[in-house]
């Protein structure tokens, strides 16, 4: 009994002998240890400031994008009840499938609105109608109908909320949106 209380005693003082800490780094390690530190600090502040200037770059073009897309892709305007495409509108596209041809890499999303007049459901066809109206005559300038798709919004996004006949000419029209490149 006695050698079993002594040996678990030992096992006892042997289990919780304190652990000695981790030799100290020579100088040689801790100036080498502080090189590396400083040189991965400098890497990544170059990593940063690189990626911040790209992206700055990056931000200043597509705003110079935008500015050149929204000049260029002007909206197409249509008179009332109708979905053809007007004579003084065509240099207007015209100008839009010669933007489209010079930046292949684009998509555009062409959008049919209407003015507040006629039943939701007629408005929807008749916008829809404007956009594939649009889409097929930019089609027949040699843009290819992969690269835009039509949406109809009906009467439901005006840009124009008053009630006459000026108004409502704003309203009636397809809208050109960039959607990838």
């Amino acid at each position: 009994m006695k050698k079993i209380f002594i040996l678990l005693l030992v096992i006892l003082v042997a289990g919780c002998a304190k652990k000695l800490p981790p030799p100290s780094a020579s100088p040689i390690q801790k100036e080498k240890s502080a090189k590396e530190t400083i040189a991965e600090s400098v890497k990544k502040e170059t990593v940063k400031e690189v990626i911040e200037q790209k992206t700055a770059k990056l931000e200043e073009t597509s705003a110079a994008s935008r500015v050149e897309e929204a000049s260029v892709l002007k909206d197409a305007l249509f008179d009332y009840n109708k979905y053809d495409i007007r004579a003084d509108d065509r240099p207007v596209l015209d100008a839009a499938a010669s933007f489209l041809k010079k930046n292949a890499k684009l998509n555009v999303l062409i959008e049919g609105h209407c003015d507040e007049r006629g039943t939701n459901e007629y408005n929807l066809a008749l916008g829809e109608k404007r956009a594939k109206a649009v889409k097929d005559y930019l089609t027949s300038l040699g843009i290819m109908p992969a690269r835009m798709s039509v949406i109809t919004y009906g009467e439901e996004k005006p840009v124009c909320t008053e009630q006459n006949e000026d108004c409502w000419q704003k309203n009636r029209r397809a809208h050109f949106v960039v959607t990838g490149k």
